[in-house]
């Protein structure tokens, strides 16, 4: 089954990614895969400390997901998985896609705004020529009714 890779983060233009993932995957038989990383910097505290704000942080990412996993399961009809990953976000993406044959089309929310798409699309737009699937760049300001009628 082809899975749409999503990455959940706390931009605004996740939700847009979210559903765009979830409606495809219900229109066309396949799966969505909900990628979460956890950066590398965010644990350099003494080794007790950093293992707590480690479970914290996987905890708030799970709670997190389960509010997007309970719109997919009754609004789309899907199911999805969560993955976890610490480190450099590109880097994990990239990690992610190659571990995983499954996944078919990486899936992103574009920020609104004068600073750009975001890091995640500038970054990896730079590197669109290396990427063994296609990636699919979700508005921030699109409306879900817009999103409905093209999925």
């Amino acid at each position: 089954m082809r899975k749409f890779l999503v990455i959940l983060d706390d931009s605004r233009e996740c939700l847009n990614a979210m559903r765009f993932a979830a409606m495809r995957a219900a229109n066309t038989g396949g799966g969505v895969e909900v990628l979460s990383i956890i950066p590398p910097d965010e644990f350099n505290h003494w080794i007790g400390v950093g293992e707590v704000m480690r479970a914290e942080t996987r905890e708030r990412i799970e709670v997190h997901f389960e509010v997007f996993a309970k719109w997919m399961r009754d609004k789309q009809g899907v199911d999805p998985e969560l993955v976890i990953r610490e480190g450099v976000p590109v880097k994990e993406i990239m990690a992610q896609i190659a571990e995983d044959p499954d996944v078919g089309v990486l899936v992103l929310g574009a920020a609104t705004g004068k600073k750009g798409p975001g890091p995640l699309i500038s970054a990896l737009t730079k590197q669109a020529g290396e990427l063994p699937i296609p990636m699919t760049i979700v508005p921030g300001e699109m409306s879900k009714e817009r999103l409905q009628a093209i999925t």
